[in-house]
């Protein structure tokens, strides 16, 4: 395969991209500071309801916490795990492929450039180019015609790691209150009025990250953590009547 010339390296060295790199870390911190925010903030509404004290709400949100960022931090390890055995699998395959059958793969190849409007004259020497550099051909292959990007081999026990810090900071935010109002009617209305907050700012912080609108993001956000709330809170008061 050539290399990049003199002139291109230098239109590269200009151009520096800006785009946003960060996507799969910033996606486990979403995930988990949402669940963190909401499930605490409702199992705390849900026992105020039922009238139970701070000590009591506080301890069982702290063990709610621990087990949920237990529980959350493994389905990312199991998920990143399982994405990157996928690519193991995907990548053995398609390398046997290449060994067993080049001139399938090859026409493959062809086929791929023709959809972006390559013509034959055009894409014959790439063909022939990634024939003689197997490695590049398989990469090739796994990215444009699998659609797949090899996984970081640490992704797993990151995503993991993420998502159980960011379910604890979150989940202890509504827990927060109770820590120091030893009267749980009191205790809810400082947790709802400073969890409502953190909704807003976390659901505007995740719109902007996310390229949505950070507002209506905030908006969506609290009022999903609202109805959890209102609804354990509800329930409680029902089943104690």
């Amino acid at each position: 395969m050539g290399s990049v010339g003199e002139s291109d390296k230098y239109l590269l060295n200009r151009h520096k991209e800006s785009h946003f790199t960060a996507g799969e870390i910033v996606r486990d911190i979403i995930i988990g500071v949402s669940d963190g925010l909401t499930v605490p903030f409702a199992l705390a509404a849900g026992l105020s309801g039922a009238n139970a004290s701070s000590p009591i709400i506080l301890t069982a949100g702290i063990a709610e916490v621990a087990a949920g960022a237990i529980s959350m931090g493994l389905g990312g390890y199991l998920a990143a795990k399982s994405e990157a055995d996928h690519y193991a699998r995907e990548l053995q395959r398609e390398q046997e492929e290449i060994d067993t059958i080049p001139d399938t793969e090859a026409a493959e190849v062809a086929e791929i450039l023709a959809e972006y409007g390559v013509e034959p004259h055009e894409y014959g020497p790439v063909v022939n180019a990634l024939r003689k550099n197997p490695k590049a051909w398989l990469d090739f292959m796994m990215k444009f015609e699998l659609g797949l990007e090899k996984p970081d081999p640490k992704r797993a026990l990151q995503s993991a790691f993420t998502i159980a810090v960011a379910y604890i900071l979150g989940g202890l935010v509504p827990l927060f209150p109770y820590m120091f109002i030893p009267v749980a009617q009191k205790a809810v209305v400082a947790s709802v009025i400073v969890t409502i907050l953190a909704l807003l700012i976390f659901g505007f912080a995740k719109g902007y990250f996310t390229g949505n609108k950070p507002v209506w993001s905030a908006l969506q956000t609290a009022l999903i953590g609202a109805i959890a709330s209102a609804a354990a809170f509800g329930m409680a008061k029902v089943v104690q009547g």
